[in-house]
């Protein structure tokens, strides 16, 4: 991955932990990851663990960001939820996939949050 798209990444988190803390999200953990792969963001939503995927991108050319998040994704953040709530024991909590989709144009940003964006998948 170039450092272009590294930082674009970067930036979109950042953006993505933003628009959550003001829309009640309580942040719990970033760049979560283990041997299955890495989750962008662990919030509590209520009472509710939201394992948060983030795609940022600058262009619609290739479709928009929550587009980008293909069953491939769904399963790696699957099962590295999984391996999340064994190794903090938070079984008795429920438990969502959301995605939030960032569109970067200049200084401007347009934020998309799906929230129950996809079931769990393995």
């Amino acid at each position: 991955m170039t450092n272009i798209r590294i930082d674009i990444g970067k930036r979109g988190e950042t953006l993505a932990i933003s628009f959550l803390k003001k829309n009640g999200y309580r942040i719990i953990e970033s760049n979560f990851r283990c041997r299955y792969g890495e989750i962008d963001i662990i919030a509590q939503d209520g009472k509710t663990v939201a394992f948060i995927e983030v795609k940022t991108k600058t262009s619609n050319r290739f479709g928009s960001p929550t587009q980008a998040v293909d069953s491939r994704k769904q399963r790696q953040v699957s099962k590295t939820a999984l391996a999340y709530i064994s190794q903090k024991r938070l079984t008795n909590y429920s438990a969502r996939f959301d995605v939030v989709g960032i569109n970067i144009k200049g200084s401007n940003s347009e934020i998309e949050l799906i929230k129950n964006a996809f079931e769990l998948c393995l």
